[in-house]
């Protein structure tokens, strides 16, 4: 999957769990998980309330690279 994230080190600095993330963002704990192994790509609001609580922007979350042929 061509879209990357950082989105563990971003919660790892605010010190919280992936369950505490999932209910400041409105998302699961196991779509936050999903989200970090890369196995799920967050709606665009998703991505955009992980960002906020993060205190960033997307684009230091998520980075998207397409996949040679």
């Amino acid at each position: 999957m061509p879209l990357y994230n950082r989105l563990k080190e971003h919660r790892a600095r605010l010190g919280i769990n992936q369950q505490e993330l999932g209910k400041l963002v409105g998302a699961s704990r196991q779509t936050v998980s999903l989200i970090e192994r890369g196995d799920y790509s967050p709606s665009v609001t998703l991505a955009l309330k992980i960002a906020k609580v993060c205190g960033v922007t997307v684009e230091d979350i998520f980075r998207y690279e397409e996949e040679a042929l």
